[in-house]
């Protein structure tokens, strides 16, 4: 009887062991998704003020030359 006990707690404590594992795979997943997100966002907001930073250049040269005539 006693191991027959001892044998549903090791299968017990194990499932546990196996879903703690699955709950950080799927925690990991979900970061690293995240930090991918993350990364585009940094990307595009890269491009948007690369873009800004030449439309005010464009704008400076076109007052510097509307300046000089």
């Amino acid at each position: 009887m006693k191991s027959i006990i001892a044998v549903f707690a090791i299968a017990a404590l194990a499932a546990c062991g196996v879903e703690t594992a699955s709950t950080a795979a799927t925690a990991a997943a979900v970061k690293k998704q995240e930090i991918e997100q993350g990364k585009k966002n940094m990307e595009q907001m890269q491009q948007n003020i690369g873009k800004a930073m030449e439309q005010t250049q464009q704008s400076t040269e076109r007052a510097e030359d509307a300046a000089t005539k």
